[in-house]
């Protein structure tokens, strides 16, 4: 029963605490995992990392001290320790860009019963001068719903505390934890502090410019049929003019463009981003002024010979198999074997050479 009594509810609060250790852990494990199932169900945040802890004993004590104890006994209301602490269970997603703060807020609203909502970082942003911690603070518990499942009803009592931030956010949580003197001190130590926290701001915001800026700048591709006209010829590369397009409709080869003609010869392929980046970075640095003019027309004259020398090499005992990255690779080789030939092994340019050979003969 609630009381005003510290040094009692003291005594009740821990002896709630360590009965209930072990169900707190399973607690937090059972909200990670379906928090985790959750965010599975949205392409768009399904990457963002969940983890939990449950509060120290001592350590809620202590918050009960610091924030509740002094206002409750002036004011004569008896208190329950354990009431106080919201976070006795702490959970944490840490997304990758800002605006999944949000996304990530709205999916959590619609599967849990909502106690609080203390956003950090909106009350960060109504100041001028002040820079820190930002982040989304959730009190929730189960729905009914789910408090009536099997699976959770040991865990319908439960409240527990979600905190929603990103990378960069939880980062500077980090490193503000390790600053230990922050409020009543020179100016000008202040002041670095701020600044500090400022750089973490803007590397959050830049963060998110460089993804939207990536998909922008891969929107503004042209299409297949575009980089297909400039494949006509395999004559060399006109000299790239000052805002870096080529003269004569020939534009230098990069991850975007190059993913756009990958794409048009393996239909069905899902290609992963720095697999693309990788590959093009190789590729330019054997032949620095190549266009993906060109690069679609060493496709083009090659692939059908590769493709089928990928036929015969796979079934082959010991043969393998070749994935599309090692396809192209076997096409640029084919089409410039001394410019390309470091992209293949010596044993991949022997089997790949004798084949060929073979193919030219007749006898293959």
């Amino acid at each position: 029963m609630p009381s005003l009594d510290y040094e009692n509810e003291k005594i009740v609060f821990r002896d709630f605490y360590d009965a209930s250790r072990d169900k707190m852990a399973s607690a937090k494990a059972a909200m990670e995992t379906l928090l985790r199932s959750l965010l599975a169900t949205d392409p768009a945040i399904a990457g963002a990392k969940v983890e939990g802890r449950v509060k120290d004993r001592e350590e809620c004590l202590s918050k009960f001290r610091r924030k509740y104890q002094t206002e409750l006994e002036s004011s004569k209301i008896p208190y329950s320790i354990r009431n106080h602490i919201t976070d006795l269970l702490g959970l944490r997603i840490v997304c990758f860009y800002e605006d999944e703060v949000e996304r990530v807020r709205d999916l959590v609203t619609g599967e849990f019963e909502v106690l609080e909502i203390t956003d950090k970082t909106a009350q960060m942003q109504e100041t001028d001068n002040a820079f820190g911690y930002k982040g989304l603070h959730m009190d929730l518990r189960l729905t009914e719903g789910r408090r009536g499942m099997k699976e959770y009803a040991a865990y319908g009592d439960f409240p527990f505390e979600l905190q929603i931030r990103t990378v960069v956010q939880d980062s500077w949580s980090v490193l503000d934890h390790k600053i230990k003197y922050k409020k009543s001190i020179p100016i000008e130590l202040k002041r670095r502090i701020n600044t500090l926290a400022a750089l973490f701001e803007l590397a959050d915001r830049e963060f998110r410019e460089i993804r939207e800026g990536t998909t922008e700048a891969l929107n503004r591709t042209e299409e297949y049929v575009t980089i297909e006209a400039e494949s006509a010829s395999p004559e060399p590369e006109p000299a790239r003019t000052p805002t870096g397009k080529k003269s004569g409709g020939y534009t230098p080869l990069d991850a975007f463009s190059l993913l756009r003609i990958a794409k048009h010869f393996f239909k069905d392929e899902e290609f992963e981003a720095y697999k693309i980046d990788g590959f093009t970075q190789e590729v330019t640095k054997l032949d620095p002024g190549i266009s993906r003019g060109k690069f679609n027309f060493y496709m083009k004259e090659t692939i059908g010979d590769v493709r089928r020398y990928k036929t015969d090499f796979e079934a082959r005992t010991d043969g393998g198999m070749m994935n599309s990255f090692t396809v192209m690779r076997h096409c640029l080789y084919a089409a410039d074997a001394d410019k390309f030939g470091s992209m293949l092994t010596d044993r991949a340019r022997a089997t790949f050479d004798e084949w060929r050979a073979a193919e030219a003969t007749g006898s293959g």
